[in-house]
Formats: C-alpha cells, structure tokens, sequence
C-alpha cells in the first residue's frame, strides 16, 4: 500500500520517513518529495509498505503525530491523475 505523507519539515530526509513507518512493518520505500530545480523538499512524501493491513495501522498510528515539529497529515495516496501535457 501506498501512504501520503503531508505536512512534513522541510529537513526531514527519506532515513527519518523510513524510521516513523518502521515500527508498523516492512517499509519497501519511503522518499520525501523533491523540487525539481531548488532539489528542496516540498513538504511532503510517501511511503511503501507490502501489507495492508500494517499499513492501515501505521495510518492510524502515525497520522497527527510530531515529527521535527510538525504534526503529520497520513493517509493511503490516492492513485495519480494524468494532467495530461505540461506546456
């Protein structure tokens, strides 16, 4: 399952990400997301855990807790709409 990270600090790194998952089960991947130009976070990130089940507790556990003094908005990621051409 994939989960939506929001509201992170901007100097969270994909280590520490990995490290709030962690307790709840495997963590495949997590990767904070990057601005393309400034390579500067953008606030927010997912993370990749193979059973659901884990991952809808780790929803449940990790969602509005701090994490470098930000509470943290989690939730499953909703599937990636095409915007179609970027001009």
């Amino acid at each position: 399952m994939r989960i939506f990270v929001g509201n992170l600090s901007f100097n969270t790194s994909d280590n520490e990400l990995r490290d709030a998952f962690a307790p709840y089960g495997e963590v495949t991947s997590a990767q904070v997301v990057t601005d393309r130009e400034t390579n500067r976070s953008r606030g927010f990130g997912f993370v990749d855990m193979p059973d659901d089940s884990a991952a809808q507790e780790a929803i449940r556990s990790v969602n509005g807790i701090e994490l470098q003094g930000r509470a943290l908005n989690v939730n499953e990621a909703k599937p990636r709409e095409d915007r179609g051409p970027r001009w």
